[in-house]
């Protein structure tokens, strides 16, 4: 099987005009020579510091997912990839690599971190396996170890960790998805009995959506509204079984009262049996209700550790933010399959002869071509960093380094913004190289498309994107709100006054003047100013805080107004929120790919890198370049200029660019993509030589155009002789 450095070394045997030497490897791609002195990635180097934190774990989680049991089989009907998928999270469990965060006494290494950044891996396998193991062990068993007691742990968790009680996590309603505080199922508490009864009142409580619902799981984690001696005390969790077990550990029919349909068919993901649940006054014994965060005693009396119920509804589901990190880690590296089939075919796919009368070019060395790859190779490399971060603060929360109520805060603030942009990132980016790969990459043979499809849903899952933004921007509004909380008039008047001037020098000709005068019409001094990394930093920072000032303000009225006219002004300004939490979440992931600049040691990778960052962050002003002209932050020459160093940055990255996406280490056994595999290369080089032979041998015909080229210049030189004999 061949290896990414196998390839790089392949790669490097080429000469400059892509015809390979003898080698046994097929060629990952041609990158153009570079002038004598240039600086070169380490890609060896660079792959293994990419493996973060948890290095081993995620190199051994990769090598999983690159075996072949492991992997999607194109093609097969939705009840066989169902079986397969079922069939691989069993060898899963038997190969050890789904427990590490579950308690040591439980076989377990309360290992929180090292446990995603394992898991996120398996979606190079298949996207259903790693979506049907998160159901499993990140959602249903999750659910068990994070809202129950140490006593439920111990009784619950050992079979839902092996997998013998496949689970379902009944949360999402088809009447409501993303707003779980008004979930209609009910558990009412019977204290004749002891027993909490469920019950779905009307379809639109149905629970639907659910992973291992329509075939597999013989258990499920329910949420409802709790209710004891005529008092709702909100949502809570649930441990009931859903089907019979048969003898030989399949799930049989539904218990009395469950019922449920298939979703059947999706648009993706067809490997996850996800189906419906309803429950018809089915009982739950009371020590089956996960009590960590609510207890409910013989006579009815409830009780709580938070006093408030907001604050506990929070809680209860931030210690279920586990999903959204490793979905913006998955999807992550959905991104980085994608780039590098497309960035491994432009380098051998040749079309058009545009300098050569014999040879075509490779299509990445045309500049269209590197403008629609090269600026998402710098994004995806910026949400990766972010994503390091994100990891570092999961595991200081989940491992009880630091787990209090603001470090929760700020996990699942951070959460909320990394999880939409990957996402909607990965989506973009996989139809961008779909169509890099042209009619290759529509072929599901090269993957692109089948990943597209399965990453479709990571859009809505675990929070709707849309929604986890205006999360993100009520928590910016707070933050902001705070530090105004204790202000004095007198401070107040000195922010009025200086928001006023902020807006005098930005928002008129004059700072716009300024850096003209400045730049004095050389561009090489305007491209100066925006390399410069602090400069970078300002205009990105200075984004995120005018915009939650500008919100906060027009948002303000709200604070005294009727919860009618409080929604409807909310609402007035909810492109806004939106607007400033993505700029919010493009400076997490500017800082983060900052930061680790620092830990680069080898020279010329830590220079190529900082060409990256500057070309990701130039990327993101010229998205909003609107926005910085409207509001001042850049005149109309340096807005110019953006668009021009990028191009320039891009030009200059285009001999790395195989390097930088075969550092992030995913070999042919995780791309699968025939027009990866160096057959392309085969192809094109048998053509060449070819036509090499041909016109050697010198039979290879004549063109029309090159006769007719020919017949044209003999007739003028022609008519040029017979005028000089006229003139005499």
């Amino acid at each position: 099987m061949t290896t990414t450095s196998d390839r790089t070394a392949a790669r490097d045997t080429q000469r400059g005009d892509g015809a390979a030497t003898s080698t046994s490897i097929p060629a990952a791609g041609v990158t153009p020579p570079m002038p004598e002195g240039e600086v070169r990635v380490d890609v060896a180097d660079l792959s293994h510091q990419l493996l973060g934190r948890w290095a081993d774990l995620r190199a051994k989680a990769r090598a999983t997912a690159g075996e072949e049991r492991f992997q999607r089989i194109e093609g097969l009907s939705l009840t066989e990839h169902r079986e397969r998928v079922m069939d691989q999270v069993k060898q899963l469990v038997e190969i050890g690599q789904v427990h590490r965060g579950f308690p040591t006494r439980l076989g377990g290494q309360d290992d929180a971190g090292g446990n995603l950044a394992g898991f996120e891996e398996l979606v190079a396998a298949d996207p259903s396996l790693q979506i049907k193991a998160g159901v499993q062990w990140g959602l249903f068993a999750a659910a068990i170890l994070h809202l129950g007691t140490p006593e439920q742990q111990d009784r619950l968790l050992p079979a839902a960790m092996d997998a013998s009680v496949p689970g379902a996590f009944a949360m999402t309603e088809t009447g409501h998805g993303s707003d779980v505080a008004s979930i209609a199922t009910t558990a009412t508490f019977d204290p004749a009995t002891q027993e909490f009864v469920v019950h779905t009142p009307f379809r639109g409580a149905w629970k639907d959506y659910l992973g291992n619902a329509a075939v597999n799981g013989t258990a499920a984690v329910i949420f409802a509204q709790l209710v004891t001696n005529g008092v709702n005390h909100g949502v809570h969790a649930f441990y009931a079984p859903i089907r019979e077990t048969t003898p030989d550990g399949a799930a049989g029919a539904f218990l009395p009262g469950v019922g449920g349909e298939d979703d059947g068919l999706k648009g993706g993901l067809n490997g996850i049996d996800n189906g419906r649940l309803h429950f018809t006054h089915v009982r739950v014994p009371r020590e089956n209700l996960l009590a960590r965060y609510g207890q409910v005693a013989e006579d009815g009396t409830y009780t709580s550790p938070i006093d408030s119920p907001g604050r506990r509804f929070f809680t209860m589901l931030g210690s279920l933010v586990q999903g959204r990190v490793s979905l913006d880690g998955a999807a992550i590296t959905a991104s980085k399959l994608g780039l590098t089939t497309a960035v491994t075919y432009g380098n051998q796919r040749r079309q058009f002869n545009a300098a050569s009368p014999v040879d075509e070019v490779v299509i990445l060395d045309y500049g269209t071509h590197q403008r629609r790859l090269i600026p998402r190779i710098a994004q995806t490399y910026a949400m990766h960093f972010a994503h390091d971060r994100l990891l570092d603060l999961f595991d200081l929360v989940f491992s009880g380094e630091n787990d209090t109520p603001e470090s929760r805060e700020d996990l699942e603030t951070m959460a909320a913004s990394l999880k939409p942009m990957s996402t909607w990132f990965a989506l973009d980016t996989l139809q961008e190289a779909r169509e890099a790969c042209g009619g290759a990459g529509f072929l599901t043979e090269n993957r692109i498309t089948s990943l597209r499809a399965d990453m479709d849903v990571y859009v809505t899952f675990e929070g709707d994107n849309t929604v986890l933004l205006q999360l993100v921007a009520k928590r910016l509004l707070a933050d902001y709100g705070k530090e105004f909380k204790d202000i004095s008039p007198g401070q107040m008047a000195r922010f009025v006054v200086e928001q006023a001037a902020d807006a005098a020098l930005h928002r008129t000709p004059l700072k716009r003047a300024a850096q003209t005068i400045a730049d004095v019409g050389d561009p090489r001094r305007a491209a100066g100013h925006l390399k410069d990394v602090g400069n970078q930093r300002e205009l990105l920072t200075d984004r995120v805080e005018t915009m939650v000032a500008d919100v906060a303000a027009a948002l303000r009225p709200a604070q005294k107004a009727t919860p009618e006219k409080a929604a409807e002004l909310f609402n007035e300004h909810q492109h806004e929120l939106i607007e400033m939490a993505k700029a919010h979440a493009d400076l997490l992931h500017w800082e983060a790919f900052t930061q680790a600049l620092e830990t680069i040691e080898d020279a010329g990778t830590r220079q190529v890198l900082t060409w990256v960052r500057d070309l990701f962050g130039l990327t993101v002003i010229e998205r909003n370049l609107a926005w910085y002209l409207i509001n001042g932050r850049l005149s109309a020459q340096r807005a110019r200029i953006v668009t021009g160093y990028i191009d320039r940055l891009v030009a200059r990255l285009r001999p790395h660019a195989q390097d930088l996406v075969d550092a992030w280490g995913y070999g042919p056994e995780h791309l699968r993509a025939k027009i990866a595999s160096g057959a392309e290369q085969v192809r094109q080089d048998e053509a060449r030589e070819y036509y090499r032979q041909l016109r050697a041998s010198g039979d290879e015909p004549v063109s029309e155009k090159s006769i007719k080229a020919r017949e044209k210049a003999a007739a003028k030189a022609a008519a040029r002789g017979g005028s000089k004999i006229a003139r005499r």
